[in-house]
């Protein structure tokens, strides 16, 4: 006689279990390693957005620095001059004024493919980035 140990009705549980666990780690794996990736492109379209604002702060209005001696923004030069950054380096954004008048604000997206979060459709993940700068002249500081 055959004696058996457990009941029938349980044969293929450990199966059906530790396939709900690996979907589930391999879920876990995407939000790591493409969450990390989001952050990242986070910091880069900061970034970006950072050096396009100052390379546009920097355009300084001539005609009104030669009249008065008083170093202000032209905001048509530094509106190119920051979307000329952008594009030469490849990235997609804007810049616009600043709420300032000495100031220009830069605006970047960032997308970049997913790893692992393609497996379930979601195939790039996107990230802004905003930056103002504005015209400083002269030395400041403690000391100066």
């Amino acid at each position: 006689m055959i004696q058996r140990h457990g009941d029938d009705a349980d044969r293929g549980s450990l199966t059906l279990m530790l396939a709900v666990l690996f979907v589930a780690l391999l879920a876990l794996a995407g939000v790591v390693i493409d969450g990390g990736a989001k952050l990242t492109a986070a910091e880069n379209a900061a970034a970006v957005a950072q050096e396009a604002a100052r390379a546009g702060a920097g355009m300084v209005n001539e005609a009104t620095a030669h009249a008065n001696g008083s170093f202000v923004v032209d905001q048509d030069q530094a509106i190119a001059a920051a979307n000329d950054y952008l594009s030469s380096a490849g990235y997609a954004g804007r810049a616009a004024p600043g709420p300032g008048t000495d100031e220009i604000k830069v605006t970047v997206q960032v997308s970049e493919p997913t790893k692992v979060l393609s497996i379930i459709g979601i195939d790039t993940i996107k990230a802004t980035g905003q930056a103002t700068a504005n015209l400083v002249s002269g030395v400041t500081g403690p000391g100066q």
